[in-house]
């Protein structure tokens, strides 16, 4: 199986993504989307982006290479009455199913960049972009000390090292490099802006449960506490996360959860 759908479709997502629905809501409200757009949203999940687009009365495609979660993706859309919103299978490098400049709006938050072959990836966000349409991507910063970067650097010292060729998807927060992939797609560096942006996860339950839910749902994760199992290393590795979620939990009731996480928010006019 290809390691990036594996990866995915590991655990349940949906029970983290539950919890960054409102963030992902507000993020929406921002993107000036009308009834008469096409949006293409890339590394959907089970649409945190996809279904506010689709309320805003955007006709919306949801791609996501896990099948669990185009799944259920297709399920909270009919549960909402959503028409206007599909899930489908689809690998971020090769899209070859769906059109050239089919789309006047191409979202991808915390998604396409997880994929293999960031320059593929960015070449086929441009093909599908009408003349004049817009990407936007949301991406995870390296080496920022909020939430999502520190738990993916504490989890990756409990890992194996990648294998050769390995490109770190936290590239995908540094400017120069976004900036180079789309440039190579065609893109005018004057086209390409960036702004940092803040995502609030918010969990009705205390920061050890969200541990737990990190733990048992979400794949880099349970990769780390498998590996620091082999390796007599879990409890430590629980201890540095429980830490950090404590440290950076802004809720004054325990039972309660809210964490912001920085990120590089970029916009590219095709």
């Amino acid at each position: 199986m290809n390691p990036n759908k594996a990866l995915w479709e590991k655990g349940d997502f949906t029970q983290i993504a539950a919890t960054m629905r409102e963030s992902g809501e507000q993020l929406v409200a921002n993107l000036n989307i009308t009834r008469d757009l096409h949006v293409l949203d890339l590394g959907c999940g089970d649409g945190t982006t996809a279904i506010p687009e689709a309320k805003l009365g955007a006709t919306v495609l949801g791609v996501d290479i896990a099948r669990n979660l185009v799944e259920a993706g297709n399920r909270r859309a009919k549960a909402e009455g959503l028409t206007n919103c599909t899930f489908q299978e689809g690998d971020a490098t090769d899209l070859q199913e769906l059109e050239d400049q089919s789309f006047d709006l191409v979202v991808s938050i915390f998604g396409a960049m997880f994929a293999p072959k960031p320059f593929e990836v960015a070449k086929e966000m441009v093909r599908m972009t009408r003349p004049g349409g817009r990407i936007i991507m949301g991406n995870w910063i390296p080496g920022d000390p909020t939430l999502v970067a520190q738990i993916l650097r504490i989890s990756s010292a409990y890992t194996p090292p990648p294998p050769e060729g390995f490109i770190s998807p936290m590239l995908w927060g540094v400017e120069s490099h976004v900036t180079e992939r789309f440039e190579k797609a065609g893109v005018s560096k004057d086209n390409i802006t960036f702004l940092k942006d803040t995502f609030t996860f918010n969990a009705p339950y205390s920061p050890s449960e969200f541990v737990q839910a990190f733990k048992n749902y979400y794949g880099p994760t349970m990769n780390a506490f498998e590996a620091a199992e082999k390796n007599g290393k879990a409890l430590e590795l629980q201890r540095e996360l429980e830490d950090l979620f404590a440290s950076q939990n802004k809720s004054i009731d325990p039972n309660l959860t809210s964490v912001d996480a920085m990120f590089l928010r970029v916009t590219v006019i095709r």
